[in-house]
């Protein structure tokens, strides 16, 4: 049996996570800057930490399965925040933000992206808590989504306009450059939309697809709407400072959204198993819920993200090794031909 987590604990860690973002909110808009990496690393590691000492709290006041679950909630989270931040890559390189003020803009989507998710957490739980059978969408989801991510026509997004994006480049006054960070400029006496309202709206309707995968996977791994909530408010936190950090390696590190897919078709098939063992199947197994299903436990589901994303990422790392051998023995080799033309020959005249 496990323990429950003392309320007055999930009330103080959400007023202090809550604080957090906001202390965050106000730097990124009171300092508009581009990051040094010295200090993104070190928001990055301060938010890791963080995550891991709260992850201990929940050890001591609950259990090791909470923790466990905040874990594998948080490795999740994260995997799939940083397949958010490729496409947040693509927005800003495709509106041009210019880079002093690219921080806001990751603060606005990071912000709608809690937002979302919170609402789509208070959701979820009520479905699981009436409807233990969403299970079953909620697996075929994440199988569906996996499968398309895996497919070429998944690294499309980020670079078309969506519909509601498209409806507000139509009927809004949207001016051509940047007025700061502001929504709004006036030219000649007339008010404009700057080019910072479309791209909050292109990182909110992204926001809006991603939370779609992300609560689902997340319940896959623990019901606990205090822990899904914890573990996303610590995926984002940092992301803004990750994407400066790691913003120009992003790209290159091709194989990191296959340990994503890894992650959402594993998570899909254990809520699919997890369904069979807590549903009724009316035509199936005599009416009895199927109990030869395996249950994946916690801590084997940990396991299994931690290697998919460490495979991911030294593959990826290895592929642009290779990639770089390649291209200096090739430099190596067309420096060598270039220095033999014009050599004389044996016979003291020169190769043409």
């Amino acid at each position: 049996m496990h323990l429950a987590l003392p309320l007055w604990f999930e009330i103080s860690s959400i007023v202090v996570l809550s604080l957090l973002i906001v202390a965050d909110l106000v730097i990124a808009v009171k300092r508009p800057h581009v990051p040094k990496p010295l200090e993104s690393t070190l928001f990055v590691v301060f938010y890791a930490v963080l995550a891991l000492v709260f992850a201990y709290l929940m050890l001591v006041m609950g259990d090791a399965e909470h923790a466990g679950q905040f874990l594998a909630g948080w490795l999740t989270e994260y995997s799939l925040s940083i397949d958010n931040l490729f496409v947040f890559v693509v927005i800003i390189a495709r509106f041009a933000v210019p880079p002093k003020y690219q921080q806001e803009a990751l603060m606005a989507g990071i912000v709608i992206a809690l937002v979302l998710r919170g609402i789509f957490i208070v959701i979820g739980a009520g479905l699981i808590e009436n409807f233990t059978w969403v299970f079953y969408l909620f697996g075929l989801f994440l199988l569906y989504t996996g499968v398309q991510q895996a497919l070429p026509s998944g690294d499309d997004e980020g670079s078309k306009d969506s519909f509601f994006l498209r409806f507000a480049r139509r009927r809004l006054n949207v001016h051509d450059e940047f007025n700061g960070a502001k929504l709004t400029v006036a030219i000649d006496g007339k008010r404009y939309f700057t080019p910072m309202l479309l791209v909050f709206l292109a990182l909110g309707t992204t926001d809006l697809l991603f939370a779609l995968d992300s609560i689902p996977a997340i319940f896959g791994i623990t019901t606990s709407p205090f822990i899904v909530f914890a573990a996303n408010v610590f995926a984002l936190m940092g992301l803004r400072q990750l994407y400066f950090l790691l913003g120009h390696l992003l790209k290159r590190l091709e194989y990191l959204k296959y340990g994503v897919v890894a992650i959402l078709v594993f998570i899909g098939v254990k809520l699919i198993f997890h369904a069979l063992h807590t549903n009724e199947l009316p035509f199936i197994n005599g009416g009895d819920p199927v109990h030869w299903a395996p249950e994946i436990g916690t801590w084997q589901s940990l396991g299994f993200i931690l290697v998919a994303m460490l495979v991911a990422t030294m593959a990826s790392l290895t592929k642009m090794w290779v990639d770089r051998r390649s291209v200096r023995n090739r430099d190596e080799q067309d420096s060598s031909k270039e220095s033999t033309v014009g050599e004389p020959d044996a016979g003291g005249e020169r190769s043409h």
